[in-house]
């Protein structure tokens, strides 16, 4: 498999058996600490949603849904999740919840689009959250403030993992620096997105790209985002487009960046109607969630998705995804990983 990274002399410091025991610990103990920091309520979320109510996340925008009929409903048909970005949105508003508080939910989801390699799977688990916010924190300082809290969860359960298995040792840096992706685009010209990702993460271990979604000064987007979730057209405190951004940190054992969360503060009113024109998706506008939003029956938000088996991955210094989590995957990777020491569940 051309895509398959094989980090030389690689050997799993922890067998299946404790990698399993740790995946529980991990997922345990920084549910608990996102919950701390951030005011979130567990609550139960959906796997599939109905199709045409635009409760469905799109993601890049071009990704295919799975869908199945329902025949005790006349045939209408259900979409498995991409995430829950607009279902957190509704449901707050059905809870009546605060700003200051918000919900977190267990997401799966499967994601038949997915090229797979060492941290892209079929299948999806992550920590999706959603915080009511007020009017005046509609801005990066906010924004900040919340990814540096998400952090300092990352960074708690890095540092338990490793008290309970000596034989891992800490490697996140202690600070997590932030830059705008029009800014990384002026560092790094030459450079794809992805290599300016590798680059600025590779300098400072960990980075929030702020503005994903929007026209760079050459033209072309960081990287693609649908137009009804986050808001990546809103100028920040910068000067810059967008309220939005992805976590990533510099992972040594795949010697790449890695994403471990997608967020940002969610579309008012104005900015959803500005980027439906932007991609030319205004017939949205007629489907359930864009009215409730429309008619001002939504709370402001901010939310995102953390990925639990890519976490995991990272703090267990995995080296392929399929390690902390059971999905499909074509023979021959498997065979490769195999080889390379990487044991797939």
């Amino acid at each position: 498999m051309s895509k398959l990274i094989k980090p030389a002399g690689y050997k799993a410091l922890l067998d299946l058996n404790q990698t399993e025991l740790a995946i529980k610990k991990i997922k345990d103990f920084f549910l608990s600490s996102l919950g701390a920091e951030l005011r979130l309520r567990r609550v139960t979320a959906p796997l599939f949603v109905l199709r045409g109510l635009g409760i469905n996340d799109d993601l890049n925008g071009v990704e295919h849904p799975v869908t199945f009929p329902i025949r005790d409903m006349d045939g209408a048909v259900a979409e498995v999740v991409h995430s829950l970005a607009k279902w957190k949105r509704l449901t707050l508003a059905e809870n009546g919840m605060q700003p200051g508080f918000g919900i977190v939910t267990d997401m799966n989801a499967i994601r038949a689009d997915e090229e797979l390699d060492n941290i892209h799977s079929l299948y999806v688990d992550q920590w999706d959250w959603e915080r009511v916010l007020l009017a005046e924190n509609r801005n990066e300082s906010y924004l900040r403030r919340i990814v540096m809290k998400i952090y300092s969860a990352i960074l708690r359960t890095e540092f338990y993992v490793c008290e309970t298995y000596a034989q891992l040792k800490p490697f996140l840096p202690e600070d997590i620096h932030f830059v705008h992706s029009e800014e990384l685009l002026q560092m790094f010209p030459d450079k794809t997105a992805k290599e300016r990702e590798h680059l600025i993460c590779r300098k400072y271990g960990a980075v929030f790209i702020v503005g994903i979604g929007g026209r760079l000064s050459n033209g072309e987007v960081h990287d693609n985002r649908a137009p009804d979730y986050d808001d990546w057209s809103t100028p920040n405190e910068s000067g810059f487009m967008g309220l939005n951004g992805d976590l990533l940190v510099w992972y040594p054992v795949l010697d790449r960046s890695v994403e471990l969360s997608s967020m940002g503060i969610r579309v008012d009113k104005e900015a959803l109607l500005r980027q439906l024109v932007l991609q030319g998706k205004e017939e949205r506008t007629e489907l359930y969630f864009h009215q409730r939003l429309l008619n001002g029956t939504l709370p402001l938000t901010i939310g995102g998705g953390i990925g639990q088996s890519r976490l995991c991955m990272v703090l267990l210094h995995k080296a392929h995804i399929g390690e902390t989590q059971a999905s499909i995957w074509p023979d021959a990777m498997r065979r490769e990983c195999r080889e390379a020491g990487m044991q797939l569940i």
